[in-house]
């Protein structure tokens, strides 16, 4: 079963405590929800490290949350370093409850339900610390793994691939093998590293490599990489992309995920098994099949419209499953049409015809119009079965049909 259909985020203070559980060394900290929780952490934090120093960061799933600020409190960024405990009293008032808006999150912005107090990294001052940037995923165009990595860390990656991509390395890996020691020295050595801070690297990096790969992570950034003064290599934030046909494995994963970060429809589209991503088109789609949903969101286009959502009901669609995929698309006050497409195989198209006609009448009224193309298996009795409800349901067999209805529907 699957339980979404785009990869699932960890905060970072949950990708850090993963991290840990394979011997990555991670910048330590403790997550809060409350301001009280926020003050006895700095207190906790500033004694054991013998600093007054403690970073305190707001847990969204963004980037750019250092150079984020608040729609409530402007001067308030999401990154910062608390210097006493009122500083940290009043950053965490600040935070909690309010919503940062960064690069990734456009104006809408995020609310910041929880953040994160971690130990300062500059405890032996700035002279011979170093930030790195590195994160592995899957280069989809040699079908295997690759670890990115630059000197130039604690920037947006972007700008340095764009700007410098002489300073971007990658080191390739086939999928279910492991990263070779040679590898890792490798990477080590284009950071510029030496000695202990270079060994470190290595085992950094090897660790790094393996928790990926058992994770199931689709992506795993890492930015800064850390070199502190005393050659400890430290994962300072983390981003961790957890595959979703790979949550079957971990249970425990799974549980972790935060519906609050998620889009609300996609939320919902899950709990009844679809696989369900909003876009910002104008014709809402549900197809069975992901290759199909993707045909049918280019003749979307190429008819004169916008896709509004990819909705795939899999193949077992029924009367619950169709009626839960109308309500969902019926939510976006976008959409001006929808076209439900598809070819009968596993699921008999009658039996989808049935669905549709169900799903209407217990809906109710539905303003837009509703195109269905059946294809397959008992598409004849289908089509029938559409055109004798006595239903505004307009069906089509062939692609052109569909595509021209469409067309008229959201000229």
């Amino acid at each position: 079963m699957r339980y979404f259909c785009a990869p699932m985020n960890l905060h970072e203070y949950q990708a850090k405590e993963e991290l840990k559980k394979y011997d990555v060394t991670v910048q330590n900290g403790i997550a809060c929800t409350t301001v009280e929780e926020a003050v006895a952490a700095y207190k906790d934090i500033a004694e054991r490290t013998g600093t007054k120093f403690v970073v305190i960061k707001s847990q969204i799933h963004a980037g750019g949350r250092g150079k984020g600020t608040f729609k409530e409190v402007p001067e308030q960024h999401g990154v910062v370093v608390a210097k006493g405990e009122e500083d940290a009293k009043q950053i965490a008032t600040n935070m909690l409850g309010n919503t940062l808006v960064t690069i990734q999150t456009g104006e809408v912005g995020k609310q910041v339900n929880k953040i994160f107090l971690g130990e300062d990294m500059y405890y032996d001052g700035e002279s011979e610390r170093e930030e790195f940037y590195l994160s592995i995923l899957l280069d989809r165009e040699k079908k295997q793994n690759v670890i990115m990595y630059s000197t130039e860390g604690g920037v947006n990656i972007e700008d340095v691939a764009h700007d410098t991509p002489e300073l971007i390395h990658k080191e390739w890996i086939k999928p279910g093998s492991d990263l070779m020691p040679y590898q890792a020295r490798k990477i080590a050595f284009n950071l510029g590293l030496s000695g202990t801070a270079m060994k470190n690297c290595v085992k950094f990096v090897s660790k790094l490599y393996k928790a990926y790969a058992n994770l199931d992570c689709e992506m795993l950034e890492i930015n800064p990489l850390f070199k502190s003064a005393d050659d400890k290599i430290i994962a300072v934030d983390c981003k961790m992309s957890i595959e979703d046909n790979g949550l079957v494995r971990h249970k425990d994963l799974a549980a972790l995920r935060d519906t609050s970060e998620e889009d609300p429809t996609e939320v919902e589209a899950s709990e009844h098994h679809l696989s369900y991503v909003k876009l910002d088109g104008n014709v809402g789609c549900m197809v069975n099949g992901a290759g199909l949903a993707m045909a049918t969101m280019d003749m979307i286009k190429l008819s004169g419209g916008d896709p509004a959502n990819f909705l795939d009901v899999g193949g077992n669609a029924n009367a619950q499953t169709v009626e839960a995929g109308f309500r969902i698309i019926l939510k976006d006050p976008n959409v001006k049409a929808i076209l439900i497409n598809i070819f009968g195989g596993i699921v008999r198209c009658d039996r989808v015809a049935q669905g549709v006609v169900e799903a209407y009448k217990s809906i109710g009224d539905i303003s837009v119009p509703v195109i269905v193309r059946l294809q397959g298996t008992n598409a004849v009795e289908a089509k029938k079965l559409i055109d004798d409800s006595g239903l505004e349901v307009q069906s089509a067999v062939l692609l052109s049909e569909a595509a021209d209805l469409v067309n008229k529907a959201v000229a």
